[in-house]
């Protein structure tokens, strides 16, 4: 059944912040459909998914500012994401499966940098790979004994994020761009979280709820991450054999960062984001998705820019 077999898109659990600090966003979005108990048959499946966001809005605290409203050391302007993030998936049976998720990351920033009274305008154009994610997850169905598939599941995820993105970018002047403005951290960040779903007593709707946190284990070369505790819930409507329609609620909370090139006074905060989406069935095997992502609730730490919008799309197929 299209129903059974495709309750959403990728197992990745990527969250990271949609619009927080001048530099790196991906989009909350959760575009996972093991965790909804979807699909429990043994297998791989891939997926390649696309991501825009502009950060253009600086905001201090709960309220957009203009730019350079806020006396900052640098006053940012704009920052432009566009990434691809590659997922391969493997189940090896209805409990036990893992994903590794690796990202492209092609990213533009510009800010104007304060220095004794003189406006400089730096500028910043690069692209590379960023973190890859390792994503375990152990499931079980409820629904009553002996039935293996239930009428939902519950489990835990749980892995790491490993440094292989680079994190000294330079622009043409030879200027590092700031650490949070690169594809990589340069740490190992542990990840675990849990999940849920089902399907609701009304025909063709499921949900899923996750929580998952992302904790920073060791700092690189003067810079820690904050940690990041992520929420979603969702529902799903299957319209048509091939259609279904999606509506998400991302919460996001990440905690300043630290060290000596961390700029702790503009990082951290929390973030709502509603998105609605929709996905089509191109074959059996073969879905392709999309998302748009509106915020609800944008506060930060000091002065940071953020975004009024950010859009998914995607395409996944198993074999």
């Amino acid at each position: 059944m299209i129903r059974s077999t495709w309750v959403c898109a990728l197992a990745i659990a990527w969250s990271a912040a949609a619009g927080a600090s001048c530099g790196s966003a991906f989009c909350t979005i959760n575009t996972s459909w093991d965790l909804q108990g979807g699909w429990a048959e043994p297998g791989a499946r891939l997926d390649l998914r696309y991501e825009a966001i502009n950060q253009n809005q600086p905001r201090k605290g709960g309220h957009d500012v203009a730019v350079g409203e806020v006396p900052r050391h640098h006053d940012e302007i704009r920052t432009r994401n566009r990434n691809w993030l590659g997922s391969f998936d493997y189940t090896f049976n209805s409990e036990w499966g893992v994903s590794v998720l690796a990202p492209f990351v092609d990213r533009e920033h510009k800010h104007i940098h304060n220095h004794h009274g003189e406006e400089i305008r730096d500028y910043w154009h690069f692209n590379g790979v960023g973190d890859t994610r390792v994503l375990g997850r152990y499931r079980l169905p409820w629904g009553g004994q002996g039935n293996p598939d239930g009428t939902g599941t519950f489990g835990l995820n749980f892995g790491a994020k490993l440094p292989t993105g680079r994190f000294s970018k330079r622009n043409g002047e030879g200027e590092p761009a700031e650490r949070s403005l690169q594809p990589g951290t340069g740490t190992t960040d542990a990840l675990l979280g849990g999940f849920a779903s089902g399907d609701l007593p009304v025909a063709d709707w499921s949900w899923f709820a996750q929580g998952l946190a992302q904790l920073p284990v060791n700092a690189r070369d003067g810079y820690k991450p904050g940690k990041r505790f992520a929420l979603d819930a969702g529902l799903r409507y299957d319209a048509t054999d091939r259609w279904s329609l999606m509506l998400q609620v991302n919460g996001l909370k990440r905690a300043r960062d630290s060290g000596v090139e961390a700029e702790p006074e503009d990082s951290g905060g929390y973030s709502v984001w509603l998105g609605p989406g929709a996905s089509y069935a191109v074959t059996r095997d073969i879905r392709a998705y999309g998302f748009l992502q509106l915020p609800v609730v944008q506060r930060v730490n000091g002065v940071q820019l953020v975004a009024n919008k950010a859009l998914v799309l995607g395409v996944s197929a198993r074999f």
